[in-house]
């Protein structure tokens, strides 16, 4: 079996996207705002996600990939929601001002 020198992987992830989206819109404060609100989204979705890794299978139910589905997108949507509400839990703010003050380069 042959081996990929970790140099050689290209990071694909929904962050660089964000990343590039960000640098693009640097000037237009709504937008940039979005940007910054999307990431805590996909933060706060991927804590979750993580969170329920942490329950041990089991109980009255069996997994299913219906199931696990389901409850994919329902975390999603709790992410969507606890990011939009007030100022989220403040990664997005902290972001924002951060890129807008210059200390985040990309």
């Amino acid at each position: 079996m042959e081996t990929v020198p970790i140099d050689n992987i290209k990071i694909t992830s929904d962050e660089n996207v964000l990343a590039k989206r960000a640098e693009a819109l640097k000037d237009d404060d709504d937008k940039l705002m979005d940007v910054c609100k999307d990431f805590e989204s996909i933060f706060v979705y991927t804590m979750f996600k993580k969170m329920r890794d942490t329950i041990p299978d089991g109980g009255l139910e069996e997994k299913s990939m219906g199931r696990t589905v389901f409850e994919d997108m329902y975390l999603e949507e709790v992410a969507k929601e606890a990011s939009s509400q007030n100022n989220g839990i403040g990664i997005a703010k902290m972001m924002y001002d951060q890129f807008k003050r210059g200390d985040i380069k990309i």
